[in-house]
């Protein structure tokens, strides 16, 4: 997926989970925040940051938070962004070939990112983007989710009556180690993916190619339950 009009910034500060104040062009600026999460680890002060600028008297910022550097890694934190790129990953073969490709689909109690169908089974996926990275390794959730752990059941559930599942960990950098559950922050989940997983859910990594105006599913990372 891609981004247009992006231009580079320096974080100040975060007044609350909506919105940044940000250094752009030597003037503050007032930016959407596109992730709700807490993200402490991504916006120290003085980070160097990417926006996204919009040109539109009925938005209340005239930018999006798009990417931050961590280091020497670019860094995408659209919550968004996940699903845009899975939806272009799977359109585009990764999973081999799939039919009737369809976002947002219930299934029980549960509302899944996509299903299709694939060597003749219908199939739901489940999308999980990731952005709390340390030392090259990666975890998920950065906070507790119980939205989380309820998907990964309700896909355990799905394979019990006949449906393939699969929960695909989007990693929203590149060149990691591996992915592992959060499980100081979120015990029930990480419970969750392995039960999951042993209930026959297929769990999925997958590091992506970002740069300030892109991010592109790139290839496979180890998940270590």
């Amino acid at each position: 997926m891609k981004y247009s009009n992006m231009v580079p910034g320096v974080f100040l500060r975060r007044p609350n989970r909506f919105i940044a104040h940000v250094e752009i062009n030597g003037q503050e600026q007032v930016v959407h925040v596109k992730n709700t999460g807490r993200c402490r680890e991504l916006l120290p002060q003085g980070a160097k940051v990417y926006c996204q600028h919009f040109d539109s008297p009925k938005r209340k910022t005239q930018y999006d938070l798009i990417a931050v550097e961590k280091g020497e890694r670019i860094i995408n934190m659209d919550s968004q962004a996940p699903n845009a790129a899975a939806k272009e990953w799977l359109a585009g073969g990764g999973l081999g070939e799939i039919q009737d490709l369809r976002p947002e689909t219930v299934h029980g109690d549960s509302r899944f990112d996509f299903s299709f169908t694939k060597d003749g089974k219908p199939c739901f996926l489940e999308v999980k983007g990731v952005t709390l990275e340390d030392g090259g390794i990666c975890a998920f959730p950065d906070a507790p989710t119980q939205r989380g752990a309820k998907h990964l059941r309700g896909l355990a559930a799905a394979v019990a009556e006949g449906y393939g599942a699969y929960v695909l960990f989007v990693i929203q950098m590149a060149d990691v180690q591996y992915l592992h559950p959060n499980d100081v922050t979120d015990p029930e989940f990480g419970k969750a993916l392995r039960e999951a997983s042993a209930a026959g859910v297929q769990v999925l990594a997958m590091d992506c190619q970002v740069t300030p105006g892109e991010m592109t599913i790139r290839r496979a990372v180890p998940v270590q339950l």
